[in-house]
């Protein structure tokens, strides 16, 4: 007989059955293939969360960049760079990333130059989406220009003028 707790003595009757019935099984087992067959699809299970990361810069905010704006007039076209080297102050870097639950993910990166007066040099970027994201579908189609399309180096313009860059002033 085996002992426990107290000296009190516990007649194999008593003890704790460890073979179950056929029922009790049956559903254990269908809970378990149920389990496993649904966390390998696109069910839902276990949900995976989108995870977006990073600036969204579309093709018409870059299209206003020039050569020669102030580091203040990239600030309001594009706003605050997610990356500044602390190493290269005169590099901005938007990048930007969106992985779907399933799916590919997303990666696009914009650079900016600027001289040391703080003047845009030039800057480089992956081909950049036409509109703002609305949903996590559109992020996933993205609505990319064509890649002969995108402008991966800017060149300086060649005739800049004041005209460009009037505004006109808020009144008080």
């Amino acid at each position: 007989m085996n002992k426990v707790a107290n000296n009190k003595d516990l007649s194999p009757s008593k003890g704790v059955k460890l073979s179950g019935s056929g029922l009790g099984k049956a559903i254990a087992v269908a809970a378990l293939v149920t389990l496993v067959g649904c966390s390998s699809g696109k069910w839902g299970f276990p949900y995976r969360a989108p995870i977006q990361q990073g600036n969204w810069v579309t093709a018409e905010q870059v299209s206003y960049l020039r050569a020669g704006l102030t580091q203040a007039q990239v600030l309001y076209v594009l706003g605050t760079p997610t990356l500044v080297d602390i190493f290269h102050p005169n590099r901005w870097d938007y990048p930007y990333h969106f992985k779907p639950g399933y799916g590919k993910p997303v990666h696009r990166n914009l650079s900016l130059w600027f001289d040391d007066n703080g003047l845009l040099e030039r800057w480089t970027h992956d081909p950049l989406p036409n509109t703002q994201p609305g949903d996590f579908k559109t992020q996933q189609l993205t609505g990319l220009s064509s890649p002969d399309k995108a402008d991966t180096l800017a060149e300086p313009a060649a005739d800049m003028s004041a005209s460009e860059f009037e505004t006109t002033p808020l009144e008080d």
